[in-house]
């Protein structure tokens, strides 16, 4: 085997230009990890407070719309008198019912079920 020499062995010291980049290239490496380091636990802290929180119902549930998931809802809608309904209709929890008064106006009225009461009462004119 061959033998190595005793001074290959001595880490001989850098000349000042490459003790420059090296000071600057560990300063580079500390401030790379810190930053890794504070990106990692943003991360983990957004998981826990993802899993923590009590999640929210979507809008497609019963609940979102008001309605008890245990029972139906039971609502009364006092239409007034001879009110002719031309057309219904539904969303979000309200519902429209389109027609005529007794004296021939056209109306909309809008039941809120949430509330149980009517939310709009609107006049359309025209012609």
């Amino acid at each position: 085997m061959t033998a190595i020499e005793p001074d290959d062995q001595e880490e001989k010291p850098l000349d000042p230009a490459m003790e420059s980049v090296r000071r600057k290239m560990v300063r580079l490496q500390i401030v790379s990890g810190a930053i890794m380091f504070v990106s990692l636990m943003a991360v983990f802290g957004a998981v826990v407070y993802k899993t923590m929180r009590e999640p929210k119902e979507t809008a497609s549930t019963a609940a979102a719309s008001g309605v008890p998931s245990d029972a139906p809802l039971a609502a009364t809608l006092s239409l007034p008198l001879g009110f002719k309904v031309q057309s219904t209709s539904f969303s979000a929890g309200q519902m429209l019912f389109f027609g005529e008064t007794v004296e021939g106006t056209r109306k909309a009225l809008v039941f809120d079920l949430r509330t149980g009461r009517t939310v709009a009462d609107v006049t359309v004119a025209g012609n």
